[in-house]
């Protein structure tokens, strides 16, 4: 055996003595005798980078067969390059590096709509509204760079400086702007306000790393409002950390409560606990769910239903119960490797049923539900008698079987959002249009409605939108098939408008505070607290 030949065996081996947390694993590097199943990879692997016709990238084998196991497992088991694990962690991590802006692309020209607050942009004096048309002397305006390439130049490590060419209306020259890289805090709380006079609404996003002291803090100042009972939204949140999770629902339970469990083959029972110093045990408490609230959202749902802390509203959630352990290996790729499964108090497993090694019939899952009128219609969900549970004090049936059945089923309603209004959102032809109406009238809008609860209640969508949006729509060939369709759109169309530009002039607080007055699922939560 060659010296190169040895240097990669030595490299593949050493990998086993990152994995020493497990005493599975530290058995499985002693148990390298010429039959086993690793022997047999490494062989594999080293004929193929070595004996093969063509040169091969042995990077990319080696990814290709570690992908290739994973696929055979649970849908959720996968394998993440350096590049991805950045991208998925830096939303739960609650910072990235940067220059502090929200923007949007208008065409090809990116355009601020809002500096964070307090962030590197708006201490230099960049405002909403400004075009950065150029990066350390880089045109990014007019010559089609992606998004992806232009956030790139704009990122970089904290304390480097990044020189922005900057064009601002009103203004004939060319702005010159030398911003400081700094830590821009990234926020997985997504709107709170006092919905009603004593009931706070709080949406959140994610669970990361930030949730639980940004939920503290919603909720003080929700209690310095007034508030006496809480909407919860979980609607489309798609998880995140455990531990996290644990903490929010914490708030609601009394000491000793349990939150949730996991139990694997390799791992024992281990419980999550209420300590009894929640902040918030005794308001009421609705808690929002949708087909795509998933993991984490899904054990504060089930902590509070279970516990019969609160009711839940909405359709039946993802399904997403199987926990992952990430496994970092030494190039900054990582595996997360499905453990164990979560249960909810009662017992009840979160994890719909899925068949090893079919991903593409997990993917179909919403489809099915959508086709199968689970969606749309209560009637369609039937579950075995063998899927009841009870909750833990007042005996409500409830049922396993995969994801939480809400106490208050709200159907989609797949007549508001009509194929017009889908083809139109498609294209960005809405958000186009909108953004550009925003950034024509800032200022006279702004002037208008120096406070949003004015905004809120006195300003309507203009027909010229409307009517420039749809005439961009017949110009790519996108028109209603008739009148009914027509007036269909127009509703949920302003309605949307309207809380796009509340979203522009603010932030996502007031975009949702817009849309939540027509959102079904909201208006039944509200309904069952105001009783």
């Amino acid at each position: 055996m060659n010296k190169e030949l040895i240097i990669k065996v030595s490299i593949a081996l050493s990998l086993f003595h990152l994995f020493t947390f497990s005493p599975l694993l530290a058995q499985m590097r002693v148990n390298l005798g010429e039959d086993s199943p690793l022997r047999k990879l490494q062989i594999a692997e080293m004929a193929t980078a070595n004996l093969y016709v063509d040169s091969v990238d042995e990077a990319k084998l080696v990814e290709d067969a570690i992908r290739g196991m994973l696929e055979k497992l649970d849908p959720h088991s996968q394998y993440s390059t350096p590049k991805e694990v950045k991208a998925m962690n830096e939303p739960l991590n609650g910072n990235f590096e940067g220059i502090g802006v929200q923007f949007n692309m208008i065409e090809d020209t990116l355009l601020v709509i809002q500096p964070v607050t307090n962030g590197p942009s708006e201490k230099v004096g960049i405002i909403a509204g400004d075009r950065i048309v150029s990066v350390n002397d880089t045109a990014i305006a007019g010559v089609k760079m992606s998004k992806e390439e232009i956030m790139k130049r704009l990122r970089g490590p904290k304390d480097t400086k990044v020189k922005l060419g900057v064009v601002r209306s009103g203004i004939k020259d060319q702005l010159t702007f030398i911003v400081v890289r700094d830590k821009i805090p990234v926020k997985s709380i997504d709107a709170v306000y006092m919905i009603r006079p004593t009931i706070g609404y709080i949406r959140i996003g994610n669970f990361g790393a930030t949730t639980y002291e940004e939920f503290l803090t919603a909720m003080s100042t929700l209690r310095s409002q007034g508030m006496k009972q809480l909407l919860l939204d979980l609607q489309e949140n798609g998880g995140g950390y455990l531990q996290a999770a644990a903490d929010i629902a914490n708030e609601f339970l009394q000491a000793g409560d349990l939150i949730v469990y996991t139990q694997g083959r390799r791992q024992p029972r281990r419980d999550y606990r209420a300590d009894g110093r929640g902040t918030f045990k005794d308001g009421r408490v609705v808690v929002l769910v949708d087909e795509y609230t998933a993991s984490a959202a899904e054990i504060v749902t089930g902590a509070i239903q279970d516990q019969d802390r609160g009711l839940v509203v909405g359709r039946r959630t993802f399904g997403k119960g199987l926990v992952q352990r990430p496994i970092d290996l030494p190039d900054g790729s990582m595996i997360r490797l499905t453990i164990a499964h979560y249960y909810t108090p009662s017992g009840r497993c979160i994890q719909k049923p899925y068949v090893k090694g079919k991903q593409m019939d997990y993917a179909m899952d919403m489809v099915n539900r959508l086709k199968h009128g689970e969606l749309t219609n209560a009637d369609s969900i039937h579950f075995a008698d063998s899927l009841k549970f009870e909750t833990l004090r007042e005996h409500r049936t409830v049922y396993g079987g995969g994801g939480i059945m809400p106490d208050y089923f709200v159907p989609l309603d797949t007549t508001r959002y009509t194929p017009l209004h889908r083809q139109l959102a498609a294209k960005s032809i809405v958000l186009q249009h909108c953004l550009r109406y925003v950034d024509n009238h800032r200022k006279q809008l702004k002037k208008q409605y120096p406070e949003f609860g004015a905004f809120k209640q006195q300003f309507e969508v203009p027909k010229t939108l409307v009517d420039d949006i749809l005439a961009e729509g017949k110009k790519q060939k996108i028109e209603a098939k008739d009148d009914e369709e027509l007036q269909r759109t127009l509703p949920y169309l302003n309605l949307q408008l309207k809380a796009l530009i509340a979203r522009d002039l603010w932030d996502m607080t007031e975009y949702f505070s817009v849309f939540n007055e027509q959102n079904d699922a909201v208006l039944k939560a509200l309904e069952t607290l105001e009783k």
